[in-house]
């Protein structure tokens, strides 16, 4: 453990503010969006600007400090947060710009989702990335980003232009194709290995409204809807998504009472194109059985990309399990359907993101990221608001993980996973997990930025 006197001298160079154990606010500060995780850090910097960053990076180094990066806490696992050591948090560092003739955004890492969009929309544009707009755009990129847009115009880290990055030196760097390229390469979904970035500026594209919401089943529809899923989504029209997801209905309004708390299966569409286009897809699911929620229309992305946060707020007790997919046989989609049958009540869900459209077309060599040929991310979730339900939310996800994992690729999407183990890592990065170790190596030796899916020099 650290003595005062350190922790005042680091306070006394900060610009931003220094919370510490026993602070009125520390309790609060140190909370992450996953109600599970409960971790005490020596101290946690609420940093300015990159200069209180590359502080922080030196002294944790000089002290020999467990050393956390937190934009904005989404990630399950809690790799935002740490005991006795020090937590760089970039929550304070929240500038936008946006360049509507470039169609760029530059943005501070402790953005959220959602003020990134309310500041493109103004200019009718988006980037590509999250489903939740309380997510922090530093952890997501840097995992490698999917969400509605992923099928029309890849993922975040592919529509990435360039990066602030404080290394484990306390030196900054710029890194782009042209400067530093390899770590440029590295931090497009090799997570927060390489050190902390600071700003990121992206490429935008032309989004407004949308046509999105939910078309729900009775579980009983779903090896039907499943099936049609899958093949539908593999030859999709690009501007076209939608995940498939199997949930309960929450007892709020628009649901109708009468359905609250009934296990659905559905899909969660998101369509970047017209009524009438979109009306056409709708349309053929429909024929394969009415849905009992039929909740498509034209909204602002920006709506959308809110339109299910308040239903998971922060403080939920959450555990995660994923897999990538290529396809699905007859034989998966009958295990997915009795591992949904056994979804505990509340807000627990599985996820299918596709992953394809776009995304395919970069080539697996341009970025970290290792599953361009993967058709769906999926992502088991146990969720709870009641501490008590802690073993049952995390027995159904593992179980429902063991029993289609063997239908499944070999790894995982990084921000889907818990902390798996050494193995998993490996396993997710498969092929490039050499290469980012040389590069890990070159920025990073002594492994100060550990705190994550590591990557061991």
């Amino acid at each position: 453990m650290i003595t005062i006197l350190p922790i005042d001298a680091l306070k006394k160079e900060l610009a931003g503010k220094t919370t510490l154990p026993g602070d009125d606010a520390y309790d609060e500060a140190r909370k992450v969006y996953n109600g599970m995780i409960d971790k005490r850090p020596a101290a946690i910097a609420q940093c300015a600007d990159a200069a209180d960053v590359v502080a922080c990076v030196n002294f944790a180094r000089l002290h020999r400090l467990p050393l956390a990066v937190r934009s904005g806490g989404h990630h399950c696992a809690g790799l935002g947060i740490c005991d006795d050591g020090l937590v760089i948090d970039l929550s304070p560092m929240k500038d936008i710009i946006v360049d509507p003739v470039a169609s760029t955004v530059t943005v501070g890492a402790g953005c959220l989702l959602k003020e990134i969009d309310a500041a493109t929309q103004e200019f009718g544009l988006a980037l590509p990335c999250g489903i939740f707009g309380g997510t922090g755009i530093a952890g997501l990129t840097l995992g490698g980003g999917l969400g509605h847009l992923t099928r029309s115009y890849g993922l975040t880290i592919d529509n990435l232009l360039d990066a602030d990055v404080v290394l484990a030196d306390g030196s900054i760097v710029h890194a782009s194709p042209t400067s530093h390229p390899d770590l440029f390469w590295a931090l497009r979904g090799g997570g927060g290995n390489f050190g902390v970035v600071t700003r990121f500026r992206f490429q935008l594209h032309p989004v407004r409204i949308v046509q999105a919401g939910p078309l729900l089943w009775p579980l009983d529809d779903a090896p039907l809807i499943m099936r049609w899923y899958i093949d539908f989504i593999q030859e999709a029209p690009e501007e076209i998504s939608g995940f498939f997801s199997f949930n309960c209905i929450p007892p709020v309004e628009p649901f109708p009472p009468a359905l609250h708390g009934e296990k659905v299966c559905g899909i969660f569409w998101c369509g970047n194109c017209d009524e009438t286009r979109m009306q056409t897809v709708l349309d053929a699911v429909r024929a394969i059985r009415p849905p009992i929620i039929d909740a498509v229309t034209g909204m602002p992305f920006a709506s959308f990309q809110t339109l299910f946060d308040p239903l998971l707020a922060t403080g939920l007790q959450w555990y995660w399990k994923g897999d990538f997919i290529k396809d699905l046989s007859d034989e998966a989609i009958e295990r997915h359907c009795q591992q949904a049958r056994k979804m505990p009540p509340g807000p627990s869900l599985m996820h299918l993101y596709p992953v394809n459209g776009a995304a395919a077309k970069v080539a697996w060599t341009d970025t970290a990221w290792n599953y361009r040929d993967a058709t769906l991310a999926m992502v088991i979730a146990g969720v709870d608001p009641d501490p008590a339900g802690r073993e049952a939310i995390i027995r159904w996800a593992k179980d429902y993980w063991e029993a289609l994992h063997p239908y499944s690729c070999e790894d995982s999407y990084v921000n889907f996973m818990m902390e798996e183990g050494h193995d998993r890592v490996k396993a997710t990065y498969g092929d490039h997990y050499i290469r980012l170790v040389d590069i890990k190596r070159r920025y990073d030796p002594d492994n100060l930025f550990h705190i994550n899916q590591n990557i061991r020099p």
